[in-house]
């Protein structure tokens, strides 16, 4: 688990295809320089399990699976990619609660320089857009980012001067992909709305639904949801 709260970029020393994956190495700055074998760090948003090390140099396996559904197989020598080791349960929570488990990518559609800050427009499949909601959280490239507004298939993100100078983001371009990782709590009460929440034979259908959201409270003055 991360908090979309990148701590340093690393730079791509190689990314060779094994079967349907690939084993990538990243050379990594001090600050991420203290994980180990088996830790889990945040490529790009993506999370992924550190192998080995050597000196600042990290492998890290990569499955068919992320590289499908992730930013991760355009990656080659030299790439830049942003960095989080996991959250420890003592840490302050500043961004919001990433899985690193990308759902998708999204494209970018409009980069604009506003004093110092980037507005950011980015188009994503309408299977992912129905998750985000103006000033809800989203994770752009393992960054959490507050989404200003959402129409359709596309939402707007501000980044701050810091983030744009710690991150990647500032790098990008028109026409770039990026990772998204929608707030996984707007999924889980989908599937618990959902008619068809009872997927296992013999197994009861969830008790949250419309009417019980009604009855304490949950829905606008009007009794919309």
């Amino acid at each position: 688990m991360f908090t979309g709260i990148v701590e340093g970029i690393g730079e791509v020393r190689n990314m060779v295809p094994v079967g349907p994956g690939a084993a990538c190495t990243v050379r990594v700055p001090p600050c991420i320089s203290d994980c180990r074998a088996g830790d889990s760090l945040s490529v790009d948003g993506v999370c992924l399990t550190v192998t080995s090390m050597k000196g600042d140099l990290f492998a890290l396996d990569v499955s068919g699976e992320t590289l499908a559904r992730s930013t991760l197989g355009s990656l080659k020598q030299g790439s830049m990619v942003n960095l989080e080791r996991a959250l420890r349960l003592s840490d302050r929570l500043g961004g919001h609660l990433v899985s690193g488990h990308v759902d998708g990518t999204g494209t970018i559609d409009k980069m604009a320089k506003l004093q110092g800050s980037w507005v950011i427009g980015i188009t994503i499949d309408k299977d992912l857009s129905r998750y985000l909601i103006e000033k809800g959280s989203v994770a752009v490239d393992g960054m959490s980012l507050t989404v200003n507004r959402c129409s359709g298939r596309s939402f707007e993100v501000t980044v701050v001067p810091h983030t744009a100078l710690v991150t990647t983001i500032s790098k990008k371009r028109r026409g770039d992909r990026v990772n998204i990782e929608v707030d996984m709590i707007s999924k889980y009460i989908e599937k618990f709305l959902s008619h068809d929440n009872a997927a296992v034979p013999g197994e009861s259908a969830s008790r949250v639904d419309r009417e019980l959201l009604l009855r304490y409270g949950f829905g606008g003055s009007n009794g919309d949801l």
